[in-house]
């Protein structure tokens, strides 16, 4: 693959025509992304905000066989960075009184006959034990099929519109993980429940509601609720997925799908520039209650995540913590860090050549610890759970 070269400039009108900001050539920044791209990727766009000011870069191909890069103001598909989202419009309604944190989901979703010791929290921590719906791998190597979400089975049905009480319900109809409260486990399924206690409680669409408590009041113009609309506005780069087909190796473009088959679980759309107005804005009060914010970044022992981000420790002596979820969706992974006060944020966007061996996730899981030590001073990344690029989690 032919290297590109990176480019970076900050957020002031006369230094964006410039193309660069004076004092703002951070080599180390252009150099991880570049690697990013070297191990395989097709293209990576970058934001940082930090003391030293803005960097915006990006790296790679914006489509296979084309020369241009990345758009620095790209939209992607965010996949489970959609659950921060989610659950800071369910604690907001909590603040406001409308739902309680440790209240049985049951009381609020009757028709479903979940297990009355489900509560809210359980699901937006991931301890309700309820099946994931894209499927359970467990430790044993058993895995569990869910809905169809690789292989040319998708790819062929990749418009299919699922309505998030079919997901439920599929779910359901299975075994539970564990008894509720009694471990952790990543499933989507707990936050397709999230959106239909959303809408259940305010008689609105999440997209709606999600746009009366963030997007309107954060401006978040780039931001998109998809539900089940293929498209991602202009400018973006493109995504693919690669399958056998009667023994000969497909590559499709699949930036236009209809993402209802992973609804709250992984499907909204936005920009690196929206993403750290967000995770900023979430860490900085500006969204939440103080009290609800700190139940928010309460890490659950065994996995280090809260009520829809994952908690972790970064730094030489690990004595630096940083506020994180990423997600991956058929050949996009979404990047979003911040520290615990939002005045330190990376955001990211990585497009790629999606496939169901997941090829790429071990290089994904060595090059983003070496982005995020470069911001955050030499943190490792995390838990596969954290940054997982492939459709397995999101």
């Amino acid at each position: 693959m032919e290297k590109k070269t990176t480019e970076n400039f900050s957020s002031s009108e006369n230094m964006k025509e410039k193309g660069f900001a004076a004092g703002q050539d951070r080599p180390e920044l252009q150099k991880a992304i570049q690697e990013i791209v070297d191990s395989g990727f097709l293209g990576v766009q970058l934001r940082v905000h930090d003391e030293q000011g803005e960097w915006v870069g990006s790296a790679g191909v914006s489509r296979l066989g084309e020369e241009a890069k990345p758009p620095t103001n790209g939209h992607f598909r965010i996949g489970s960075n959609t659950k921060t989202f989610t659950a800071t419009v369910v604690l907001q309604l909590v603040a406001e009184g409308r739902i309680g944190l440790d209240d049985p989901v049951v009381d609020y979703l009757t028709e479903f006959g979940l297990d009355p010791r489900i509560t809210v929290r359980m699901l937006l921590q991931h301890t309700s034990g309820v099946f994931n719906f894209t499927g359970e791998y467990y430790e044993d190597g058993t895995v569990v099929p869910g809905i169809p979400w690789q292989g040319q089975e998708w790819v062929d049905n990749r418009f299919k519109t699922y309505r998030p009480e079919e997901l439920v319900q599929l779910a359901l109809s299975k075994s539970a993980r564990f008894e509720p409260g009694t471990d952790w486990s990543y499933s989507n399924t707990n936050y397709v429940l999230a959106r239909l206690l959303i809408e259940k409680v305010t008689g609105s669409s999440l997209a709606e509601e999600m746009q009366r408590l963030i997007l309107g009041p954060l401006g978040l113009s780039g931001t998109v609720v998809p539900d089940t609309q293929p498209e991602i506005p202009e400018p973006h780069a493109h995504a693919y997925y690669r399958y056998e087909d009667a023994g000969e190796q497909k590559t499709v473009d699949i930036t236009r799908q209809n993402p209802s088959w992973i609804s709250t679980g992984g499907d909204m759309i936005s920009t690196t520039q929206d993403l750290h107005t967000f995770i900023s804005a979430l860490m900085g009060g500006k969204l939440l209650p103080a009290p609800l914010l700190a139940e928010m970044c309460k890490p659950y022992p065994k996995i280090g995540y809260g009520l829809g981000v994952f908690v972790q420790n970064a730094g030489p002596n690990g004595d630096i913590t940083i506020i994180t979820h990423n997600g991956g969706i058929s050949g996009y992974a979404a990047l979003m860090y911040s520290t615990p006060d939002g005045s330190k944020t990376l955001t990211a966007s990585v497009n790629y050549v999606d496939d169901a061996a997941m090829s790429l996730a071990a290089a994904f899981q060595k090059a983003i610890p070496r982005l995020v030590e470069e911001v955050f001073g030499g943190g490792q990344a995390g838990s596969a759970d954290a940054v997982e690029p492939a459709s397995k989690q999101d």
